[in-house]
């Protein structure tokens, strides 16, 4: 018994053929967005009104007493940005406005991990996946990728070739009718 894989759109759900071009769209942030990123496929024509929807939006943090210490994200209109400077114009003082440099990972915290515990199995490292982490990524993958989406992180696919070899999973075969 053999066994064929079909593709199609995420958006439109036709099917993808071999050749068709196929445009990855990672969803960052939206309302019904519950578990971190996630991943769509499409035909290119699919999403090509995409960039002519697309908003110019600001993105701020506010550090106040609302946050209980921790800074509220807000996205709003460029334009309605904009309107809150009244002295000089927003671009004028976005260029001279003081700059700020996020903290930087330290090298030390990323070497500490312990990727065979079920609180980093399965997260990228440029590290070999031990017997013990591919063990445990194996006997735990709902949990695991539960984990992983939570946290914004791309999820493991048995099916994935290159997953199914980096965890020990068994490879598919798949063939054409």
């Amino acid at each position: 018994m053999g066994r064929k894989t079909v593709h199609v759109s995420d958006f439109s759900g036709k099917v993808l053929q071999p050749d068709d071009a196929v445009v990855r769209v990672v969803v960052l942030e939206h309302p019904d967005l519950v578990a971190g990123p996630v991943q769509l496929e499409a035909r290119p024509i699919e999403i090509e009104s995409i960039d002519d929807a697309a908003l110019d939006v600001a993105v701020v943090e506010i550090y106040d007493s609302h946050g209980g210490g921790e800074p509220r994200r807000v996205t709003l209109t460029a334009s309605e940005f904009d309107t809150l400077a009244t002295d000089v114009p927003m671009a004028q003082l976005l260029r001279t406005a003081e700059r700020i440099r996020p903290p930087k990972a330290t090298r030390k915290a990323a070497e500490k991990l312990d990727y065979a515990t079920l609180e980093h199995a399965g997260k990228p490292h440029r590290g070999k996946i031990t017997d013990e982490e591919a063990q445990l990524v194996r006997d735990n993958l709902d949990e695991i990728n539960k984990r992983l989406a939570d946290e914004g992180i791309r999820q493991i696919d048995p099916t994935d070739p290159d997953h199914a070899s980096r965890y020990g999973f068994p490879l598919s075969d798949e063939s054409t009718d």
